[in-house]
């Protein structure tokens, strides 16, 4: 018997049992806690603990506590898909023109423009909004402490996350694409808008679902720069109500918030094949040719 497991130790083509069992013990650790979540989101009672039934009183079932009637919670989850919308609206294209504008430009100065746009992966999240909480409120900007100070917020902490994948996504292409485009006759604003972006789409994509994904689920910095508690969403909203006596109503909240992440995930991979089916049959240089 020690034989044969001395065997299996040293056989090189065994199966992986002890990364199998970490990735299975990592996954129950982690998706556990969010499974009790979920599932007590639609516990009958007002227990998060003790289950008393399967109801969908919490989402719109209780005329005054629920999702749908509470105009608190209501609130927190509008302003919440509002900050996504918009700063994934903003920010994209902001990154997607910077990766594109670094990427063209050599030199000592877009070096340093560089080394500070990866800063914001190391400099801690709370420092920012700090910094940006005493700007809003200390200098005479047209910016006010709600909405706005939060989107301007979030577009300075995400702009970094399109500019590095759209910058890596440029690295892989070259410039022999462009340069064909221009010279079968195209400018550089064609050879980018025919070539070039479309090539960029699947980095654009998984930016735009990247940036959402992680604005919807923002606390320090839509914390610190929010203003009355109607541009309180939802991360703020379940922090101050997990302190005093929650309703399972919480958990529904969080839940409608983990469906919108999932959503936007499998949107974005859709769209992701889609552009990738449709690229593998239709190149940009043979569309820009038409054209041209």
């Amino acid at each position: 018997m020690s034989g044969r497991r001395t065997g299996w130790w040293r056989d090189p083509w065994r199966k992986p049992r002890i990364l199998v069992a970490i990735t299975v013990g990592y996954l129950l650790w982690s998706l556990l806690p969010v499974l009790v979540a979920v599932l007590f989101s639609f516990n009958d009672g007002k227990s998060r603990t003790v289950w008393q039934g399967f109801s969908m009183r919490w989402y719109w079932g209780d005329p005054y506590r629920s999702v749908w009637y509470d105009d608190s919670l209501h609130a927190a989850l509008v302003q919440t898909l509002r900050l996504g919308i918009i700063t994934t609206l903003i920010t994209v294209p902001l990154g997607v023109a910077l990766a594109i504008g670094l990427d063209r430009w050599h030199g000592r100065l877009p070096s340093g423009a560089n080394a500070a746009l990866l800063l914001s992966f190391v400099i801690p999240e709370i420092l920012l909004a700090v910094a940006l909480l005493f700007v809003v409120t200390n200098v005479a900007l047209p910016i006010a402490l709600g909405t706005s100070a939060q989107v301007v917020g979030l577009v300075t902490y995400q702009i970094a996350y399109p500019a590095v994948l759209v910058r890596a996504r440029l690295a892989t292409i070259g410039t022999q694409y462009e340069e064909a485009a221009m010279d079968l006759g195209a400018s550089p604003m064609q050879a980018q808008r025919r070539v070039i972006l479309p090539m960029l789409m699947p980095a654009i994509v998984a930016s735009a679902v990247l940036v959402f994904a992680d604005v919807i689920d923002d606390f320090v910095i839509v914390r610190y720069l929010s203003g009355d508690s109607s541009t309180e969403p939802t991360s703020v909203k379940i922090y101050n109500t997990a302190r005093a006596a929650p309703t399972p109503a919480l958990n529904a909240l969080a839940t409608l918030m983990l469906v919108t992440a999932m959503l936007a995930v499998v949107l974005g991979f859709a769209i992701y094949r889609w552009i990738g089916r449709r690229s593998g049959h239709d190149g940009g240089i043979g569309s820009f040719t038409g054209e041209a």
